[in-house]
């Protein structure tokens, strides 16, 4: 689908105009309801559209109106339109008309700045995902017949340079959410890592890691993990380098287990399948890189991915066995199935070690008790650092990408103390997501940190956001893209 800004509507198929709750049309919908010698405002007051959000009304061959469906969008309260509010709206046209047969739609914002313009166009471009390639028979009248939306603006050439920086972050996104989306019979470690590499035309520098590699640096803690596999495990590290030279990087470090079983401590059937999506923290991670090197960002960033599969044979890890990690502590496996802070333990003591970083941020799907904390519209944020958690908290309703700040208490951490080892991967249900921080901060050395548990956010079987759709979030890449512009980027 094709995004322009252009100074009028043109010979669009379908006109979109906002129009705010409980207030008269205005703007460019006035302007066309009075071409239109008022059909507008009584096909309005025929109906029950007020111009709440996530509300439209398609009027049909308006007379005066070039175009021959007029769609009046729901912007909301007046008082209450934020980027995110003109985001909805934005989404939720696009989703009224797009199997509407019309080929062209037209969102008139020439009453709104360019930059608003731009966030409009962005907004479509999130709400026009689809993870279809696998579908062979669907109906044509079931598939979008909307290829170009063209946002009407006041200044076409700011829109454009505003848009490009977002153009660059939606396209991060969607890689992310075909990542999490694809079967793990087609992405498993090798897969995951080939597509990252494949991202170095953007001027990202990607290092990929094998088993013998990670085997000399002593990361036997993700390489247990993955021992029962007959995939490879790997280490993917991808490097922007757009701040200063010499300048530490920022880092990020995302748990990839591709597909998880639970190993030996098998899951059940039931829902096994939504495991695929067990590595949407390395998605976020990658999104987030691809995000940085497709708008140029001025920092210097790392993303380490942490790349296996964790399935039970012959030769799979058990519980009982002591593993010693790259930072020479040694674990006792209690639950195969709380593999992710294995993995991410050996790869956060790599990330500190190698590059020096400023920080450290880790995402994962990491325990079904965030879930059962949060719900499903919030992740968990943990810390060591109240500055980068803050830094957090700060960019996350500007993107709608919600977390809470969750305790670590010091009386918590000895629970994962072993009387065989220096200490356990899991402690069992109480306090499950607290304890499994806390864990993974005896890896980070002292860098600040902050760990994010995106378990409930991930994937969304329900979606109400219309530039959310079912299935694959790609949750993190517009948080941390935010929270590097923000504060990291002068």
């Amino acid at each position: 689908m094709t995004i322009e800004f252009a100074a009028a509507a043109g010979s669009a198929d379908i006109l979109a105009l906002l129009v705010h709750d409980g207030q008269p049309l205005a703007g460019p919908a006035a302007a066309a309801d009075a071409a239109a010698g008022g059909a507008l405002a009584r096909a309005q007051a025929a109906s029950r559209f007020t111009g709440g959000a996530r509300s439209t009304l398609s009027v049909l061959a308006a007379p005066g109106v070039e175009a021959g469906h007029v769609l009046l969008t729901g912007a909301g309260a007046a008082d209450k339109f934020d980027d995110l509010a003109l985001e909805t709206a934005a989404g939720q046209a696009y989703h009224a008309v797009k199997t509407s047969g019309g080929a062209v739609l037209a969102i008139d914002l020439s009453h709104l700045s360019p930059a608003q313009a731009a966030r409009a166009g962005f907004a479509v471009q999130l709400a026009a995902y689809r993870f279809d390639k696998y579908l062979t028979k669907q109906k044509p009248e079931k598939l979008p017949s909307v290829k170009t939306v063209r946002i009407v603006t006041g200044d076409v050439e700011a829109a454009r340079a505003a848009h490009a920086p977002m153009q660059a972050v939606a396209e991060a996104v969607h890689f992310a959410r075909d990542l999490v989306a694809e079967p793990a019979n087609v992405l498993y470690p090798a897969e995951f890592a080939r597509r990252v590499k494949a991202l170095e035309p953007l001027g990202l520098k990607v290092e990929i890691l094998g088993e013998a590699e990670m085997e000399k640096l002593g990361m036997r803690l993700l390489l247990g993990v993955g021992q029962g596999s007959v995939r490879e495990s790997q280490l993917a590290i991808m490097r922007w380098d757009g701040g200063k030279a010499g300048d530490a990087p920022i880092a990020f470090v995302g748990k990839g287990v591709c597909f998880d079983t639970g190993g030996i401590s098998i899951k059940p059937a039931q829902g096994m399948e939504d495991m695929i999506w067990d590595m949407g923290g390395a998605a976020a991670v990658a999104g987030l890189m691809h995000a940085l090197a497709g708008r140029k960002a001025k920092v210097n960033a790392v993303g380490v991915l942490g790349l296996v599969e964790n399935m039970p044979d012959g030769n799979a890890q058990r519980p009982g066995d002591i593993v010693v990690s790259m930072s020479g502590q040694t674990v006792e496996v209690i639950n195969t199935d709380a593999e992710g802070r294995l993995v991410l333990g050996d790869a956060l003591w790599y990330t500190q070690e190698h590059f020096k970083p400023k920080f450290m941020i880790d995402l994962a799907t990491l325990t079904g008790a965030m879930i059962i904390s949060l719900g499903l519209d919030y992740a968990g944020l943990f810390s060591n650092s109240d500055e980068l958690a803050d830094n957090i908290l700060a960019a996350s309703p500007r993107v709608g990408e919600n977390v809470w700040r969750m305790p670590m208490p010091a009386q918590y951490d000895k629970i994962m103390d072993s009387k065989q080892a220096d200490m356990r991967n899991s402690a069992g249900r109480d306090g499950g997501s607290i304890t499994a921080a806390l864990f993974l901060q005896r890896f980070t050395n002292g860098v600040p940190w902050a760990h994010l548990d995106i378990a409930p956010t991930a994937w969304v079987k329900d979606s109400q956001r219309p530039t959310v759709p079912d299935g694959p979030v790609g949750w993190g890449v517009r948080l941390l893209d935010r929270m590097v512009q923000d504060s990291y980027e002068g």
